[in-house]
């Protein structure tokens, strides 16, 4: 089985997929991940460019959770 670059779902944009953006109206939130390693029905896959650029809808709260380090990483001081 061939593994094949996910692209971007932003109409028109060839990139290949960085990150995973899902979204919640009950609660007007959205989180950016890392990609999933699946394809989920219920999220976006966008490049880096189209990730970076996201806004929000007003009275919206955007979580980017990509770059947050693990926990096993933070050092107690």
């Amino acid at each position: 089985m061939s593994h094949v670059a996910r692209q971007c779902s932003r109409t028109g944009c060839s990139e290949a997929a960085t990150a995973s953006l899902t979204y919640d109206y009950a609660h007007a939130m959205a989180w950016l991940d890392p990609l999933h390693a699946e394809r989920d029905p219920h999220a976006y896959d966008l490049c880096e460019r189209h990730a970076a650029r996201l806004s929000p809808p007003q009275g919206w709260q955007l979580r980017d959770r990509r770059f947050v380090e693990p926990a096993s990483a933070l050092i107690a001081v």
